[in-house]
């Protein structure tokens, strides 16, 4: 896969229009304040919850494309919370961070090594593709929980 394709990919999981459903960044738009904070779910994460650990695994990539040595987000793999304007801008504003990064990016890292072990916890051992990759899944594996939070707080209610 081509790094501009890999480019595309994720821009499309947070702010354009992925051939899956809605990105990332749509299904947060509407989301109230007193939403984004609610468990509809037992045991399930808050959609603000979720929007900050989307945000803090873009950060830990970015870093890492930057020559960091790769290790859980510096905010933590799940952050603290913050009010919900902030963690959604947090949000798009990292992902405009990475998407520098990636435009700055030679395509032949794309074959190097992050990490020397493979531990799936911290997505290490694994190709530079295969992390961008995993980035953009992880995009759409937090949408589908964000779109049952949506529909399990807004159930019974007509929209329209």
């Amino acid at each position: 896969m081509s790094l501009q394709s890999i480019s595309e990919s994720l821009a499309h999981s947070v702010g354009g229009a992925p051939w899956h459903g809605p990105a990332l960044g749509a299904l947060l738009a509407d989301v109230t304040d007193a939403e984004a904070a609610a468990r509809p779910i037992a045991g399930a994460h808050s959609i603000a919850e979720i929007a900050l650990h989307v945000t803090a695994w873009i950060e830990e990539v970015t870093a890492r494309l930057a020559g960091r040595a790769p290790a859980l987000p510096l905010s933590g793999d799940w952050p603290e919370a913050r009010p919900w304007p902030v963690a959604r801008a947090g949000l798009a504003e990292a992902h405009e961070r990475l998407q520098r990064s990636l435009a700055a990016l030679p395509g032949a890292r794309l074959a190097e090594r992050v990490g020397d072990l493979r531990d799936p916890r911290i997505g290490t051992g694994v190709t530079v593709e295969t992390m961008l990759i995993g980035l953009a899944e992880h995009h759409a594996y937090h949408g589908g929980q964000v779109t049952l939070l949506k529909r399990a707080l807004r159930a019974g209610r007509r929209e329209d």
